[in-house]
């Protein structure tokens, strides 16, 4: 059967009306995707306030990572992620970690920054000397858009007039540099450029295109570093292999790009455990790396003078703890609640420090082992539940897949029929 996605009126109806359309235009049945929908019909309707045409949730596991020391303070941190292995070394790199004290880390000021884009100015640079003579003006202005954020201590503080010369056009782009306290700030920001577009048309001479936030958050930068002790991580070859291994990623694109993935395997789980924007903060992350250029490593190894590996990471961390999913989604509240931070920053902070002990432990793995031994473990637990198996089942399959050294969802049908074949 053919699917028809002409659907007219679908956003009007409710979630298990909506559910029921699709599976018929698919040509389902309704238990088909009975899967989507949550036990709790509460969690159905606040999903229904959050995104268009909703007909279900999709649960994400949630573990903790523990062991972690950053500043001086011990935290239980929320990661929601679907990959094995990922919470796992993350804690363990983080008990590596505490021999030394712990991670040391720093951020920048909260600074998002809208983009306004104007074009067909006839005199580019008198443009951009005019606007900067406006800046009290454009930002007063822009501070009237947000009383309460300029009370809580925050609102616009600078602007920064560029000219990006395209292919066949000149255009006049002000940056409107804000402070958005605790909030990821796009709503923010993006609302007073939307306010200040008419003044800057007039004053630049020309017409006002895009007025949206970037998400190259270059002025909000977390910082974390870390000493991880050599005999800990398993001696001083698995050390110089780690450094090998980053030397790689820095060197060659085709590395960095895995290499940064790891990185963010750490970042993103806390991002979405705490309800913020994991596009976002992907996307300052990877330009970033391509910040001298290149495309390139985020983290940064060495050896110090005591043969210990020292790991650093600086990253774009567009994070918030007001505002967005981060407060109107009962799971990112408790994992806030669980993470214990009070300030935007300070999450910044934390989530750097999963992602430098996460890639220490990808890194790890990739210079002892192999990457595929420890993680190939955790993922034989779930080929052996696709392949059917129940309870103790598990266990039994994934000794037997491990004891074969072969992790295939094949080879797991085989082994399940054989042990209930011998258990009847």
């Amino acid at each position: 059967m053919s699917v028809n996605s002409r659907l007219p009126g679908f956003y009007k109806l409710s979630p298990g009306d909506r559910l029921r359309n699709a599976s018929h235009a698919a040509g389902l049945d309704a238990a088909d995707l009975s899967p989507l929908v949550p036990a709790d019909a509460e969690l159905l309707v606040l999903a229904d306030r959050m995104i268009e045409n909703v007909v279900g949730t999709l649960s994400i596991p949630v573990g903790i990572a523990a062991n972690f020391t950053i500043n001086d303070r011990d935290y239980l941190i929320p990661m929601a992620t679907e990959e094995p292995s990922v919470v796992a070394a993350a804690s363990n790199m983080a008990s590596v970690a505490r021999h030394h004290g712990g991670f040391r880390t720093s951020s920048d000021l909260p600074i998002m920054v809208s983009q306004i884009q104007v074009v067909g100015v006839a005199d580019p640079r008198g443009a951009r000397m005019r606007l900067y003579e406006a800046e009290a003006e454009l930002l007063a202005l822009a501070n009237e858009q947000d009383p309460l954020l300029v009370k809580l201590g925050g609102g616009a503080r600078s602007i920064e007039v560029r000219i990006v010369e395209a292919s066949e056009a000149v255009y006049v782009v002000l940056h409107l540099h804000v402070d958005v306290r605790d909030a990821m700030g796009a709503n923010a920001v993006n609302t007073m450029a939307e306010a200040l577009a008419p003044r800057v048309a007039v004053i630049a001479g020309g017409r006002v295109r895009l007025r949206i936030l970037t998400n190259k958050a270059d002025r909000r930068l977390a910082r974390v570093r870390a000493v991880f002790d050599r005999d800990a991580l398993g001696g001083a070859d698995v050390v110089t292999g780690i450094v090998d291994a980053y030397r790689f990623a820095a060197a060659d694109p085709y590395r960095a790009a895995t290499h940064n993935k790891g990185i963010m395997n750490g970042i993103t789980a806390v991002v979405l455990a705490t309800g913020n924007d994991t596009r976002a903060v992907e996307a300052g992350a990877h330009c970033h790396a391509a910040s001298s250029g290149r495309y390139t490593s985020l983290s940064h190894y060495e050896v110090n003078a005591d043969g210990h590996l020292v790991g650093t990471l600086e990253v774009p961390m567009a994070v918030g703890l007001v505002g967005g999913a981060t407060k109107t989604h009962p799971a990112a509240r408790a994992a806030v609640r669980l993470l214990g931070v009070q300030s935007a920053q300070e999450l910044a902070q934390v989530v750097a420090a999963v992602g430098l002990s996460q890639n220490v432990g990808a890194l790890r793995a990739l210079a002892a082992e192999g990457i595929q031994k420890g993680h190939m473990s955790l993922h034989a637990r779930n080929v052996a539940a696709a392949a059917g198996a129940k309870g103790d089942e598990i266990e039994m399959v994934v000794e037997r897949l491990k004891a074969g050294g072969y992790v295939r969802l094949d080879k797991a049908e085989v082994i399940l029929a054989e042990l209930r074949a011998g258990a009847s």
